[in-house]
This record gives structure tokens, C-alpha cells and sequence, in this order.
């Protein structure tokens, strides 16, 4: 059975990396945990799925409030390991931050999903979700 409990220790953290590289390859292992931990400042949560004695899948969240949508979840990162997918394990992590949010007050639940991301766009409508928005995005020249 997983097993979905947050990454607090800097082992956990560090277990989740080779999964989040999977969605974010630019992630590098020298800077990864200290990363974390300075978004862990700022409310940054790490949550792993843990099946048979590996890190199954992981998604990164954080609580916000908008006058437009009241209290929600951001989900900045989810991602299961290409060799776990199509075991349910998305599904099982998506429905406890679902729950999680509930139980924190949260009114909705809401996470970006890359153009190219076709395949996790079929999961996420097959979850529910909705298109609801576009986003805009601009690299400043001084970054």
C-alpha cells in the first residue's frame, strides 16, 4: 500500500529529487536541498508517494489567497516517475492534496501545466479539473 506523507527530513527531501528531475531537469543535486529548504521559508510543502520502498511520485504546493478565488492550494510541482505511471499513483497524490486542502479550508485546488504537457492534461480533465485560465508569463532581462 503507499504511502503519501510530507518530506521533512533532509533525507526525504533529498529521496524526492531524482523523481522532480523527471519534470524539472534543470534541478542540480549541490543546490537542490538548500533550495528547498529557502522555499520551505516561504510555504513551500513537499509531499512523496512511497510504494514498494521508492519515492513513486511527489508534488511541491503552497497556500495562497486571492480576492478572486478566496483560500487554495498552488500546486507548483506533480510528477510521478515515468517507470510508476499508469499505476494510479498521480490520482492517489492529486486526491490527498485534494483532501488536504479541504481540511485546511481551501476552497479550490489549482496548478499550471506546461503547453506541451499533453498526457498530463488528459490526467487532469479525467480528474475533474478544469481549463480555466490562461497564463502569461515574461523573462525579465535583469534574471
Amino acid at each position: 500500500m503507499p504511502l503519501i506523507r510530507v518530506a521533512e527530513t533532509d533525507s526525504d527531501i533529498l529521496r524526492c529529487l531524482p523523481v522532480l528531475v523527471e519534470l524539472r531537469p534543470h534541478l542540480a543535486e549541490e543546490t537542490f536541498l538548500s533550495t528547498i529548504r529557502q522555499m520551505q521559508t516561504n510555504g513551500y510543502h513537499l509531499v512523496m508517494l512511497e510504494a514498494d520502498g521508492h519515492i513513486a511520485a511527489v508534488a511541491g504546493y503552497r497556500f495562497s489567497e486571492h480576492l478572486a478565488r478566496g483560500k487554495f492550494v498552488y500546486v507548483d510541482d506533480l510528477v510521478t516517475t515515468s517507470s510508476a505511471r499508469r499505476k494510479g499513483y498521480g490520482k492517489q497524490l492529486l486526491d490527498w492534496l485534494m483532501r488536504m486542502t479541504e481540511s485546511a479550508g481551501g476552497k479550490e485546488l489549482h496548478l499550471d501545466s506546461g503547453i506541451q504537457r499533453t498526457e498530463a492534461h488528459a490526467f487532469y480533465e479525467a480528474q475533474k479539473m478544469v481549463f480555466s485560465s490562461r497564463h502569461y508569463s515574461l523573462k525579465l532581462s535583469g534574471t
